[in-house]
Parts: C-alpha cells; sequence; structure tokens
C-alpha cells in the first residue's frame, strides 16, 4: 500500500457548495477539478484471500482499505477522491453504525468528504457482503 504523504490543497479536487446552502457534514454536494481520472469498481469487504471482514462496520473499513489499494495503484490518494456511492442492503444497519462508519472512514480515509450517495439495494452479487462502494478519484493537473 502507497503510504506517502497526502496531496497539497492545491494539488486536490475542489469542493463545490452552492451561495446560501448549509455545509453538508460528511459527504460535499459537488466536486470538480481537471486532471486524471482513477475508478474503482464496486469493492466489497473483503481482503486479498476473499476473506470478508466480520459486521458492517468492519466490512466498510476494509472496503476503505481496498479503495485506497486501487487509488494507490494508479497514482491516487483518499485526498483526490470526488465521488463514493454506497450499496448497501439494509438502510437500517447503515444508519445504526454511523458513528463506528465515520471513525472508520476517517482513519482510513482521512477528513476527505467527496460527493456520496447512498442507495438501498435488495441484494449484491456476493452472499455474504453487507455493502459496496465505488469510488471515483480525479489526479489534478500541475498548476
Amino acid at each position: 500500500m502507497d503510504l506517502r504523504e497526502p496531496a497539497p490543497e492545491t494539488e486536490r479536487p475542489v469542493t463545490l457548495n452552492p451561495e446560501g446552502w448549509p455545509r453538508p457534514r460528511g459527504y460535499a454536494n459537488g466536486m470538480m477539478g481537471r486532471g486524471t481520472v482513477v475508478v474503482t469498481g464496486g469493492l466489497v469487504g473483503w481482503d486479498a484471500e476473499e476473506r470478508f471482514a466480520d459486521g458492517f462496520v468492519a466490512q466498510a473499513r476494509q472496503i476503505f482499505e481496498n479503495i485506497v489499494a486501487v487509488l494507490a495503484a494508479g497514482g491516487a490518494g483518499p485526498e483526490h477522491l470526488v465521488r463514493l456511492t454506497w450499496y448497501v442492503v439494509d438502510l437500517d444497519e447503515y444508519r445504526g453504525n454511523l458513528p463506528g462508519l465515520g471513525a472508520a472512514y476517517r482513519d482510513v480515509l482521512g477528513r476527505n468528504f467527496p460527493a456520496m450517495a447512498v442507495v438501498g439495494v435488495s441484494g449484491l452479487v456476493e452472499p455474504l457482503a453487507r455493502l459496496e462502494i465505488e469510488a471515483t478519484a480525479l489526479i489534478p493537473d500541475p498548476a
């Protein structure tokens, strides 16, 4: 896993928040920038040997770590995230684990809050998966 220093603020996508709108907590209304796009597929909470973590928050943490690994393979870091789309099989389970999810998110991805959507689904391809997340990152062009 790439343990390089996060990109400076001048090399990160820009958060968009329309004038007069309240500041969102834990996500962004929009993001923009110019550069190289790095996209993940839908990642689930398993490790490199396809062993699932036990529990919703543990699976989310593993997904965050998987996102970091894929981004690093493309030369990006969590600070380059511009969008996360979450697919969860139980929205009540998601809502009931928000404090733990927030802590795991900040531990792995830092205080980078891209545009996000959470979608309730009836199931995922992997039967043991409690959630799946797609990520989009943008490595800005040099100034």
